[in-house]
């Protein structure tokens, strides 16, 4: 039997972050909620399955990816579905959380950073921008990180190295016109 308790005290502390990399991954807000929802009721349905003590983060991102992972499969494999938005009646929705009202002023990284620098980092090639994101924006560590993309955390050293060269070289002009860096004198 499930204790209610235990999960939402360990699994729902790390919504914020979820979102964030949902986000990321769907580029979409609703989309996001979506698979943030899925998320969780995956990881409430298989509770018995986590380890105590293993780190719930990497689990939750495992199956937040691989969630998105057969969202996508299934959306390739479906035909085109146009909305009707014109058609449906609108409605009032309340926004409730378990976390109360303070966690509702969070903001996503997007609006956190200027549009240049998330413009810079969503230009990035997604195996370098999923895990800058991971390591710069919501803090994981690298075997952390390593668990989450399956991969070695040598793997997640190299594209965090080579993204964040990338990211510095596409915000140089942008660093200098913020005072960041002093400017080359001429």
């Amino acid at each position: 039997m499930i204790n209610h308790r235990v999960f939402e005290q360990t699994a729902l502390p790390h919504m914020i972050l979820l979102h964030n990399y949902a986000f990321q991954l769907t580029r979409d807000s609703d989309n996001a909620k979506d698979l943030l929802q899925e998320t969780y009721l995956k990881a409430f349905r298989f509770w018995s399955n986590f380890e105590n003590g293993t780190n719930i983060k990497a689990w939750l991102y495992c199956i937040m990816k691989n969630s998105y992972i057969n969202l996508y499969r299934k959306e390739i494999k479906e035909p085109k579905k146009e909305e009707y938005q014109d058609h449906h009646l609108p409605y009032n929705t309340t926004q409730e959380t378990l976390f109360g009202k303070e966690h509702l002023t969070k903001k996503k990284y997007n609006e956190i950073f200027d549009d240049e620098i998330t413009r810079s980092i969503e230009s990035l090639k997604d195996p370098f921008r999923d895990i800058l994101i991971l390591s710069d924006v919501d803090g994981l560590t690298y075997k952390e990180i390593a668990k989450m993309a399956h991969c070695p955390i040598g793997t997640v050293r190299s594209r965090l190295y080579r993204g964040r060269s990338l990211l510095r070289k596409k915000l140089a002009n942008y660093a200098k016109k913020n005072g960041y860096v002093p400017r080359e004198s001429a």
